[in-house]
């Protein structure tokens, strides 16, 4: 079905932290019913309390301190940092009817991201074989400040992306971040950038119809 006759996902923004396992509870509640045809598409905006998630590739050596409960989950990718000051949007699609392309997907986020960081000023991009959408940090090095994680299951996205915008930088350092040890990690407020989450979730949206798109084009 084109994209065009599609309804719109439906948009939603939850205050305050949200308990990774809830979140993950209602997010496999949510995409068995839109596997099942009884709930439409979501896009959820969100965030945690501090915690780190375990990705499918995740190697236990990489939890270096932890100081936060660590989470196993489904998704693709290896170990994360979820935490106040990180927005979070998971991404439930239908790819059954948009696509059946998982890896335009993941690159569809990732151009999601990266566009909408843009309207703020900030230039990024993704790197091939190392997950993540970079940076230039204050020190002019390469620094991760968004992640993708995804997984899909009969069809229909899981997980999404997150984008650090004011989270405490000091608690990514008590894991590899997606096991990559040799680049840092910043933040919109980093960068000089103070931004509300309900700035960059309206940005977020204004990108979203080209995102869509893009998974058919």
């Amino acid at each position: 079905m084109p994209h065009s006759l599609l309804p719109d996902p439906e948009w939603r923004v939850s205050p305050g932290l949200v308990p990774y396992p809830e979140a993950l509870a209602a997010m496999d509640a949510r995409a068995a019913a839109i596997a099942d045809g009884t709930a439409g598409e979501l896009v959820w905006l969100l965030e945690h309390p501090p915690v780190y998630t375990a990705g499918t590739s995740a190697d236990p050596a990489e939890v270096l301190d932890p100081r936060f409960e660590v989470f196993a989950t489904g998704r693709g990718g290896r170990h994360t940092y979820h935490g106040p000051g990180q927005r979070v949007a998971y991404v439930q699609l239908d790819l059954a009817r948009r696509g059946r392309d998982v890896r335009r997907f993941v690159h569809g986020l990732e151009n999601w991201v990266i566009a909408t960081l843009a309207d703020f000023g900030v230039e990024a991009w993704a790197v091939p074989d190392r997950v993540g959408i970079w940076t230039r940090d204050v020190d002019g090095s390469e620094a991760k400040i968004g992640a993708i994680g995804v997984r899909v299951r009969r069809w229909v996205t899981l997980h999404g992306l997150s984008v650090n915008l004011d989270p405490d930088l000091t608690h990514f350092g008590g894991i590899v971040p997606c096991g990559i040890a040799e680049y840092g990690v910043t933040s919109m407020a980093r960068l000089g950038l103070a931004l509300a989450p309900g700035a960059f979730d309206e940005a977020l949206r204004a990108r979203s119809g080209a995102f869509l798109a893009a998974l058919e084009d």
